[in-house]
């Protein structure tokens, strides 16, 4: 795109792609320097008990092997890792250690570092240290968590962390005037993002400057620049955070974890640099996992299919410590429970709960993803009890326009005050079920044809975005005139350099061939805040036109001392700056005076995307295989800065979606040892399981509360698929009477659904035949 037409909201393709889908990628693994030594962990093969002894004198002693570091050479206190999002005080007890000490609380837990000379030389240096350690009953699921006979931290006595409550109106008084109640139980199964990159740490240490440089940050470089300068005891300036490409991050990968300390410590004591790459049973064991959520919650409903409140507790499973945005999903499955609806009382209290397991973090939609599921079987339940259509269900309780900007719940400790800021939620609806030919498709409700039995369903979501408190953004006029533009935004996969190049290519009136956007490294900017909670475009886009009002008001102080004018009568458009008389100059004519601009974009009010999907599955009874034929999401994201970008997101987030909902699932045994550690076991899905996709983005609404008046869209795709997809599945199999309120629905599952609904001597259909159902 060379002329300077807007380039907001223009299909273009991303800059990013050419060099990487030419293998010209450089990734952290690809990095190498001068004297470099390798890292390789050894990690818990038990997932509970105290440590006796570990001996690493004969690996020490091999050759090629430089230092073996347990906890002893660590020093103590330990550095732990520290909470990020939302920290409180009573969560500090329950950080993790960088590397295990005392006791080991997951399999996969850090004991000690190898560094060598190879990779090969470390893992084999790893089968010489002795570990000795006594077992501890296992706390392995939630049951075992609730009962305490096996306590991770003794000192607190429970196995419960903390509490969080939802609340809104009175709930109580809500469900006494109700004319029905629906009440059930659910569960949402522990899953994460699979990067197609596993995590890799590369460390150097320079004595003489006393400076530290690590590359292969992602997400949040300038909040891990800050827990790591104060393990190690260094200034914030004497770290150098570099980001490099990555293969994504889902909110999974660019947390601090344990690695990210000890690779920089090693390299400090040895003087030379260090890297770390993790292998992917490692990342199956060590990376955050996510959901993991089960409650029990019941909604009071008027005769109407009037919501008036809906109450209950659930209980998340963080694993064994509380990592740097582990209480996310903790909070947002109570205060966003009621999602796009009008729901005037509510009461939700939510218990962190830990157990033996790897430590849980964010992972895309954290905590939305598991309310909608709740939320929406319950819809469907509530309707089907009232002989109500689900649409005129969920059409008569959406927050109706007028009413905008709508109170989210309160949330404690640490309230998040919020606000749904705009929509036009029911107009989306029926968008959406037009697209999707919802009336035209009915007849098709449970119908079997070819062996399958078809359902639809659909559902609605918010998707929360633009996570303040702020970003940064400089923009630099190069000497040949271009535009270097600086963010402390992370391009984790979203296409970063593309819509941010696109807002400043608008900003400044110059061709977006004319723009270079760097991100993400700690040096370019004072200060960031990353890429998290679908904030990218929002907040460095908004940071981006602060920084280029700056600029454009040093340009024009520069060329009216050309020009001889006053500043406010010198133009810049198309990237020419043309005094009173017409008299012109270009951007490369006044580089040599050294313009450049910074600016920050404050903002501590969220954004909401919002949408609707509807899904067409079909069942096969016999195998309990869930086909999807066909869906479709609507949703509206107030502006658009690129739609080719924007539908990628979409449909990525979607079938990410379905894969966690059909397919995924992270698996432990009674003793804490996690069984779905390979792809073998760990099913994702593939390009061709879910083809029939329709994605549609609208700009119905732009939010008030930024200049460009976007929203965030990065996690909406994914939000509502796990009750849509439910509801379908239950929809299609209505005349076995099977209520599908446990993910992930995998063959097994519905399989088990069928043969329980059998046993419980629900009515089956008259077709289905002793062989069509599993006994």
């Amino acid at each position: 795109m060379t002329e300077t037409a807007p380039a907001i909201g223009q299909p273009i393709e991303r800059v990013e792609d050419p060099r990487l889908l030419r293998g010209r990628g450089r990734y952290v693994d690809d990095l190498s320097r001068n004297r470099q030594l390798y890292a390789v962990v050894l990690r818990s093969s038990m997932a509970h008990g105290t440590i006796r002894k570990i001996d690493v004198s004969a690996a020490a002693a091999m050759p090629g092997v430089h230092v073996v570091l347990t906890a002893d050479d660590i020093g103590k206190p330990l550095p732990r890792v520290p909470g990020r999002l939302f920290p409180l005080p009573e969560h500090e007890p329950f950080y993790q250690p960088v590397i295990a000490s005392s006791k080991v609380r997951y399999v996969g837990e850090p004991l000690a570092l190898v560094i060598a000379e190879s990779p090969a030389l470390g893992e084999d240096a790893l089968e010489l240290i002795e570990v000795d350690i006594e077992p501890l009953p296992a706390v392995s699921d939630r049951a075992t968590s609730l009962e305490g006979a096996s306590l991770l931290f003794e000192a607190h006595g429970s196995n419960c962390a903390i509490h969080y409550r939802t609340w809104k109106g009175d709930a109580a008084k809500a469900f006494a005037m109700a004319d029905r109640v629906v009440r059930q139980q659910f569960r949402v199964h522990r899953h994460t993002g699979i990067t197609m990159e596993p995590r890799g740490v590369l460390a150097e240490w320079d004595a003489a400057r006393g400076r530290m440089t690590v590359w292969g940050a992602a997400k949040v470089p300038f909040a891990n620049r800050r827990i790591l300068a104060a393990a190690m005891g260094l200034a914030e300036d004497a770290v150098e955070m570099v980001e490099g490409d990555n293969g994504g991050s889902f909110g999974v990968r660019g947390e601090f974890f344990p690695e990210d300390f000890l690779v920089p410590f090693a390299a400090r004591l040895l003087g030379r640099p260090v890297k770390w790459t993790e292998d992917r049973r490692e990342h199956f064991l060590a990376v955050s996992h996510s959901r993991d959520v089960s409650a029990d919650v019941e909604l009071a409903c008027r005769s109407d299919g009037e919501v008036l409140a809906i109450r209950g507790r659930a209980w998340v499973d963080i694993g064994a410590y509380l990592r740097s945005g582990g209480v996310i999903t903790s909070r947002n499955v109570g205060q966003f429970l009621a999602g796009p609806y009008r729901i005037e009382n509510v009461d939700v209290d939510v218990a962190v709960q830990l157990s033996n397991k790897s430590p849980s973090g964010t992972y895309r939609g954290p905590g939305r993803y598991e309310a909608d599921f709740i939320r929406e079987r319950l819809f469907d339940l509530a309707a089907g009890e009232l002989g109500i259509d689900r649409v005129t269900f969920r059409r008569r309780n959406l927050v109706p326009e007028d009413e905008m900007p709508y109170p989210v719940p309160n949330i404690a400790p640490a309230p998040n005050p919020t606000q749904l800021d705009s929509g036009a939620y029911a107009l989306v609806l029926d968008r959406c079920l037009e697209e999707a030919k919802w009336d035209e498709k009915q007849s098709l409700q449970g119908k079997l044809i070819d062996g399958r039995y078809h359902g639809l369903a659909l559902g609605c979501f918010i998707e929360g975005g633009a996570a303040g408190p702020k970003e940064n953004a400089r923009i630099v006029v190069e000497a040949d005139g271009a535009l270097s533009v600086y963010v402390g935004s992370s391009a984790v996969g979203q296409g970063v350099e593309t819509v941010l190049g696109q807002i400043a290519a608008d900003a400044m009136d110059v061709s977006f061939d004319r723009v270079r956007v760097l991100h993400g490294s700690t040096s370019y900017v004072q200060e960031g805040w990353g890429s998290y909670a679908s904030r990218s475009t929002v907040m460095g886009g908004s940071a981006i036109l602060a920084a280029a009002a700056a600029l454009k008001d040093r340009i024009r102080e520069a060329a009216a001392k050309r020009f001889n004018c006053a500043p406010e009568e010198v133009t810049i458009a198309r990237g020419k700056v043309t005094a009173p008389d017409a008299r012109a100059l270009t951007l490369a004519d006044l580089a040599p005076q050294g313009l450049a601009a910074e600016s920050s974009f404050l903002n501590h009010r969220h954004t909401y995307t919002y949408g609707t999907h509807v899904a067409h599955v079909a069942v096969d009874a016999r195998l309990g295989h869930v086909q999807l034929v066909d869906y479709v999401a609507v949703e509206d994201v107030g502006r658009i800065i690129n739609p080719l970008t924007l539908h990628g997101q979409v449909v990525g987030a979607i079938v990410q979606g379905l894969g966690g909902t059909l397919l995924e699932d992270l698996v432990y045994d009674r003793e804490g040892q996690l069984l779905t550690a390979t792809f073998a076991d760990y099913l994702m899905p593939l390009a061709t399981d879910f083809p029939q996709i329709t994605a549609i983005s609208l700009e119905l609404r732009p939010s008030p509360f930024n200049p460009l008046g976007a929203k965030g869209a990065g996690e909406g795709g994914i939000i509502p698929v796990g009750g849509v997809i439910a509801n379908a599945v239950a929809a299609a199999l209505r005349s076995f009477n099977v209520e599908p309120n446990e993910l992930p629905l995998s063959p097994p599952m519905v399989w088990r659904l069928l043969a329980n609904a059998r046993r419980a001597g629900k009515a089956f259909p008259p077709h289905a035949s002793r062989r069509e159902v599993p006994a």
